[in-house]
């Protein structure tokens, strides 16, 4: 699954700006479309403490009618941010 990167601040107000084109009093009523997201994780996104899943961005934009060609996001891979983790080492037994 890939992620959406905004530049600074810009997440906030594509968030904003799909709340209003779909007139949404608050980021609860999203769920109200049929997404299954949590409003912590839905407020975490609108604090830019997490990217956006690709699947997600796009189905905002689809609803929201807003073209994805004009913002400027990158897209990240499913691998970015992870460290990679110790060597595993087999026991002998």
């Amino acid at each position: 699954m890939n992620r959406i990167k905004f530049p600074k601040g810009q997440q906030r107000n594509f968030l904003k700006r799909v709340l209003i084109k779909l007139n949404c009093p608050s980021l609860r009523a999203l769920n109200q479309f049929g997404f299954e997201v949590n409003y912590s994780t839905l407020k975490n996104y609108f604090n830019e403490d997490r990217t956006l899943p690709e699947e997600f961005f796009k189905n905002l934009c689809y609803l929201a009618k807003v073209d994805e060609k004009k913002l400027s996001i990158k897209i990240l891979d499913e691998s970015w941010g992870q460290s990679k983790g110790g060597r595993s080492l087999k026991q002998k037994i």
